[in-house]
């Protein structure tokens, strides 16, 4: 089917008090992997491209960006694109023409009013260009191979207030929001602070967003669902999927030299992996399965 756009993907899980799965790809398997375990979840999924990701593509979004397309239209669940991370405004500025119909910027790095304001001519550039954009304010740490983030950091929590004032002075569609989770967790063993999340969700009238998805437990994700997140981010629970189906093979396997071999695998295990996590999110309140 054709490519489903974020923001109504987004937009319909919000007005259902539910939240949809963005899984974070890297290569064509992911993308295959990512497809076929919504499909069978019978759920629909945003595929997620970072800037990291480009980076290690050479810095071409296109060729990622048109495969991640191709699996898209011939699923049967809808599913849409969406480029995640983005701090480069001359990769911003790819996002139309390579097919995505959303777009994460992301200058939580900087102080906030150098934030905002950086965010806002982003966010007047995208809805130029017709795409639905998200931002991030506090900071989700672990990014880029740093070390995580300390949530009770000063400025690692989103404070509500600001939050409000960030949102209308920018205009963005929706916020990430810093609740206790953190990128490129191996375990899952992040604490949310709901407290915290239920006022961002009585402050704020657009969706909510939680990145770093993977290292937060399964009643965890569901209590943050039910609370108001309507986007949740994962992409380290994929490659640990994979890297482990690939390394258990590799092991028995010592003369393997097939690639195709122990890539199926890793693409299966990464399935299995997005429809289990699908399904803890319907547990949350996602409807019954589609199609």
């Amino acid at each position: 089917m054709p490519l489903a756009e974020t923001g109504a993907l987004v937009a319909a899980a919000a007005a259902g008090r539910r939240a949809v799965a963005a899984f974070n790809i890297i290569t064509l398997e992911h993308a295959e992997a990512v497809v076929t375990g919504a499909e069978s979840a019978g759920s629909p999924v945003v595929l997620q491209i970072s800037e990291n990701a480009v980076k290690y593509r050479h810095g071409r979004v296109r060729p990622l960006a048109r495969a991640a397309a191709e699996a898209a239209a011939e699923a049967r669940v809808p599913v849409a694109l969406h480029l995640d991370h983005v701090t480069s405004g001359r990769l911003l500025r790819k996002a139309a023409d390579a097919g995505f119909s959303s777009v994460m910027y992301d200058a939580a790095h900087l102080p906030y009013a150098e934030n905002l304001t950086a965010t806002r001519s982003a966010a007047d550039w995208a809805h130029a260009n017709g795409l639905w954009i998200e931002a991030e304010l506090g900071e989700v740490g672990g990014k880029g191979g740093a070390p995580p983030l300390d949530a009770h950091a000063p400025g690692a929590r989103t404070d509500p207030e600001e939050a409000r004032a960030f949102v209308e002075g920018t205009g963005v569609d929706a916020l990430a929001v810093a609740i206790g989770s953190s990128h490129a967790m191996t375990a899952r063993t992040a604490t949310l602070d709901h407290a915290l999340l239920a006022r961002l969700a009585g402050a704020l009238a657009v969706p909510l967003v939680l990145h770093g998805s993977s290292g937060v437990p399964d009643g965890e994700l569901t209590a943050a669902v039910t609370g108001g997140i309507a986007k949740v981010n994962i992409g380290t629970a994929l490659n640990l999927a994979m890297t482990s189906a690939i390394r258990d093979y590799l092991a028995a396997n010592a003369d393997a030299v097939d690639s195709r071999k122990y890539l199926s695998l890793g693409r299966r295990a990464m399935a299995e992996t997005v429809t289990a996590l699908i399904g803890v999110l319907r547990d949350a309140g996602e409807p019954a399965p589609v199609g």
